[in-house]
């Protein structure tokens, strides 16, 4: 998940019931193809030619690292989840049809999920599709993957107590059939958008423990899911208990160390074994990927392309330089070099009006895009630095309420991100226009206010020392011991220009106050596998900014269950509210539309909201099919083919 690049954390969350007519995209691309003619929008774009490369660039410094779908929370990222994953291993259900958000059946494993019985049962049907061994893609394929998740559900980054695998009964799989039997009734939209969503049917091939056993031989993939028993112990880790479930932990622990050799990707037994489009020719770790097309695909669109190539850069100037030298294929601009503005009405930041292209990059189609999701970056509320007192600090909603007052996103969209750019008030995404985001949410409940931060503190008993460092001096209206200074570390990810402005304009701002933030920056891997859910003496990480927020997926409903529900694993910084949960589960066990939560989000503060910037996509004129984008940042190049 940005700029929106390759480096926004998450993929998880955009329920959309709606078709949204929205784009999202997160090209930063290199190589080149082809270069000249034919628009990617033309209704008459020219002849196909049949073959040739495309060249994408992950987003600076970004790489994929992670092959497993099955990944922890310090490896979802748009760069290894719908980048790179899904283009060899096919979830359940594909959400992004054209431009929107939304289910697409033509491109999914399975039809439409069935409900029934109050809500309570749910029969999924799947789609005639093989693996690349022979493997039938069967019901007992998400079985498996139901079967890890039920014992290593405190690994999956998309798990969320009390939903899924929580709220299953009972499960069963009859050949193409699968049929779950739910705790209580659940709101459809939601369990398919939000629940089903996140399976990725697993081969049976995978079902193994070590180099030396035979594919399949292990319990876990062709276990019931009833006979997966699981415990906590102690310390509140879910610990194997029958004969299935240790099976499963032994298999999710050879696959995750497997995935961890990046370089033996392309050559693997196990990874090569996929269902999706594309299987990987070669890759290193430094992030050169190369995808060449399944030729047992038994999905619709098949690759036109000989080979799609992903290539690593480590900064959006590197990335612009292979742009402008037509060596890309499709890339994004980077703000610096962006030298029209776009404009949009005060009253409508979604109704973004373009600039004029920039000169060099007469090659190429603009195409500016919204992303469906929201920039933020999370606050550790159980952190232990500043002698202890960080995580007591930022817990204090007065605290919060002043640092994000002293945040402006018009004028940072204005005049870093050149008017590409949306505002993040709340868990909701504003823009694109939508029925989801409300009125006080878009009316920015902490507007840019010096005065009235600096007040906030002052009466809560600090002694304010703007430009220096602001100190507790009463004890009991701070919340803190006296003495306690206004220190934050904020350690964000590097190679991208913009990143680094608003970076620094926000530190002078928090000056004005005495909050002293200390920035250092880190790649963006580093960023997301330091800002992770923590406790103890060792928690020491602040506050943690990847650059890119969130985009809603796998879970595409926003309905916040993921980032701000307790124990989530998504939950970076461990914010709790019994309120938030309360409000957060009447949308998903309930028909509760999403008011009341956000606006309940917007005002408690849980991250710092950031401005959300839009990705300035250049497309070669001779490559068509790249738009309209996938609304989730996924990567289609399946459908993608050059003209003469």
């Amino acid at each position: 998940m940005q700029s929106f690049g390759s480096g926004t954390r998450g993929t998880r969350g955009l329920g959309v019931l709606a078709a949204v007519a929205i784009v999202v995209l997160t090209l930063a691309a290199c190589g080149g193809g082809g270069g000249g003619g034919g628009s990617n929008t033309n209704s008459k774009p020219g002849n196909a030619v049949k073959g040739g490369t495309a060249y994408w660039a992950e987003a600076p410094q970004a790489t994929p690292n992670y092959i497993f779908p099955f990944a922890q929370f310090a490896y979802f990222s748009v760069a290894n989840l719908t980048q790179f994953q899904e283009l060899m291993y096919r979830p359940l259900y594909w959400f992004g049809k054209g431009a929107a958000p939304v289910l697409d059946l033509s491109r999914s494993l399975a039809n439409s999920p069935v409900y029934s019985k109050g809500n309570t049962v749910v029969t999924v049907k799947m789609k005639p599709y093989k693996w690349s061994n022979g493997e039938a893609v069967t019901a007992q394929d998400s079985v498996f993957w139901l079967n890890m998740m039920q014992v290593e559900k405190g690994v999956w980054a998309g798990y969320v107590p009390g939903t899924i695998p929580d709220d299953i009964k009972s499960m069963s799989a009859n050949g193409t059939t699968l049929t779950i039997t739910l705790n209580a009734p659940v709101n459809p939209n939601w369990f398919t958008y939000n629940e089903l969503s996140q399976i990725t049917p697993m081969p049976m091939a995978w079902d193994l423990s070590a180099d030396s056993q035979k594919a399949g031989s292990q319990a876990c993939g062709k276990a019931a899911f009833s006979s997966v028993k699981v415990t906590k112990d102690s310390k509140g880790n879910f610990v194997p208990v029958s004969a299935a479930a240790k099976s499963c932990g032994s298999v999710y622990k050879y696959l995750d160390a497997q995935s961890k050799k990046i370089s033996s990707y392309a050559g693997s037994p196990i990874w090569s074994v996929v269902d999706g489009p594309w299987k990987l020719e070669k890759m290193d770790t430094t992030g050169n990927v190369t995808f060449v097309p399944n030729k047992k695909y038994s999905g619709p669109q098949k690759p036109t392309l000989a080979k799609f190539v992903e290539l690593p850069y480590t900064s959006d100037d590197a990335e612009f330089n292979a742009l402008a030298a037509n060596k890309v294929d499709v890339g994004y601009l980077p703000t610096q070099d962006i030298t029209s503005s776009a404009s949009a009405p005060v009253n409508d930041p979604c109704a973004l009006k373009p600039g004029a292209n920039n000169p060099r990059l007469s090659g190429y189609n603009i195409a500016p895009v919204f992303p469906w999701g929201i920039n933020y970056f999370p606050v550790n509320f159980k952190s232990t630095a500043n002698n202890g007192q960080s995580g007591k600090i930022l817990s204090q909603l007065y605290f919060r309420q002043a640092f994000q007052m002293l945040i402006n996103q018009p004028l940072y969209i204005k005049q870093i991100d050149k008017g590409y750019g949306e505002p993040t008030y709340g868990p909701v995404p504003v823009c694109p226009t939508n029925k989801f985001a409300t009125s006080q949410e878009k009316a920015n409940p902490y507007a840019y206010n010096k005065a009235k931060a600096i007040s906030l503190l002052k009466s809560h008993g600090w002694d304010v020392k703007a430009g220096g460092t602001t100190t507790c001096s009463d004890a009991a209206k701070c919340g803190v011991p006296a003495g306690t200074p206004l220190n934050i570390n904020l350690q964000y990810a590097s190679g991208t220009a913009s990143i680094t402005q608003l970076m620094n304009a926000q530190k002078s701002s928090w000056a004005q106050a005495g909050i002293n933030v200390k920035l250092t920056t880190a790649t963006f891997n580093t960023v997301i596998g330091v800002a992770v859910p923590c406790s103890g003496s060792s928690c020491t990480w602040e506050m943690e900014n990847w650059g890119g927020g969130w985009i809603f997926a796998p879970d595409y409903y926003p309905s916040g269950e993921d980032l701000f529900q307790t124990g989530a694993s998504s939950n970076a910084g461990s914010y709790s509210d019994p309120k938030a949960d309360s409000l957060i589960k009447q949308t998903t066990q309930g028909n509760a539309d999403l008011s009341n939560y956000e606006n309940y989000l917007a005002q408690q503060l849980p991250v710092v909201w950031q401005p959300n910037p839009v990705t300035v996509a250049e497309i070669n004129k001779k490559l068509v099919g790249v738009t309209p984008i996938n609304a989730l940042l996924t990567l289609n190049p399946e459908d993608w083919y050059f003209t003469k």
